[in-house]
C-alpha cells in the first residue's frame, strides 16, 4: 500500500547548505532528517541554487528530486553580470557566446520538456533574450 501524501512543496535552496527554518516548516516534515539528506546529496553543487521539489506523506516522512539550476542564474554567471535588463527590448546588459548558449542547453535538458539539444537552445537563447542578453555567433 502506497503512502498518502499530505503536502508537495518546491522551493530553491543553497546546495550544501540546507537548514532547518520557516520555509521547510511549512513542508510539514522532520527538517533536520531533510537538511542531512539534501546537503549530502548537493555537496558537490556548494553554493550553486538548487531547486528541490519535497514530496511529504502524512506519516512525517518524505521524498525529494533536485533540479537543475535556473537557466536565469546560469546565465547571469555566464554573462558575469548582476541582474537582467529592466528593459530588455531596449537595453543589452551583457553577452554570451554561441559555445555557452550550448553549454547550458545541455546542462539544462534533462529539466526541460524537450530531448533536442538545438530546441533546448533555442529555449535558452529566448531567456537570454528576455534577460537582454545578447548571443554573438
Amino acid at each position: 500500500m502506497s503512502k498518502k501524501i499530505a503536502k508537495v512543496v518546491k522551493l530553491e535552496l543553497i546546495g550544501g547548505q540546507a537548514r532547518p527554518g520557516p520555509h521547510l516548516a511549512s513542508a510539514g516534515i522532520v527538517m533536520p532528517q531533510f537538511c542531512s539528506d539534501f546537503n549530502a546529496r548537493t555537496a558537490d553543487r556548494r553554493g550553486e541554487v538548487v531547486p528541490v521539489i519535497i514530496t511529504a506523506y502524512e506519516d512525517k516522512s518524505f521524498d525529494f528530486e533536485l533540479k537543475t539550476t535556473p537557466v536565469a542564474i546560469l546565465l547571469k554567471k555566464a554573462a558575469g553580470i548582476e541582474k537582467g535588463a529592466d528593459n530588455p527590448k531596449e537595453q543589452t546588459v551583457g553577452s554570451i557566446t554561441e559555445a555557452q548558449l550550448k553549454e547550458i542547453a545541455e546542462y539544462k535538458l534533462p529539466d526541460l520538456n524537450t530531448d533536442d539539444l538545438d530546441a533546448a537552445m533555442r529555449i535558452v537563447e529566448g531567456a537570454a533574450r528576455n534577460m537582454g542578453i545578447k548571443v554573438k555567433q
